[in-house]
C-alpha cells in the first residue's frame, strides 16, 4: 500500500488539528466547507470508531455551516 500523504491529507490533518485545539465553531465558513469535503472523501469504513467520529464531526460541521449561513441571512 502507498502510505504517502497527499496534499489533501495534509490539509485535512491541519484542519482537524485546529478543530481539536479550538473546536469547530471557531473555524471560518471556508474552512468548514473544505474540511467537510475532505472528510467526505476519506474512507474510514475499515475502522468502526473512526467512521463513527467522522459522522459525528460531519454533523457538527453541518450545524456550524448552517449557523454561518443563517447569520448571513439575518444581517
Amino acid at each position: 500500500m502507498n502510505y504517502r500523504l497527499t496534499e489533501d491529507d495534509k490539509e485535512r490533518i491541519k484542519l482537524l488539528e485546529e478543530v481539536s485545539k479550538k473546536q469547530v465553531k471557531n473555524l471560518s465558513l471556508e474552512q468548514l466547507i473544505r474540511l467537510q469535503e475532505l472528510l467526505e472523501k476519506k474512507d474510514y469504513s475499515h475502522e468502526k470508531n473512526a467512521n463513527k467520529s467522522k459522522k459525528k464531526l460531519l454533523t457538527q460541521i453541518n450545524v456550524e455551516i448552517y449557523k454561518h449561513d443563517d447569520a448571513a441571512i439575518w444581517k
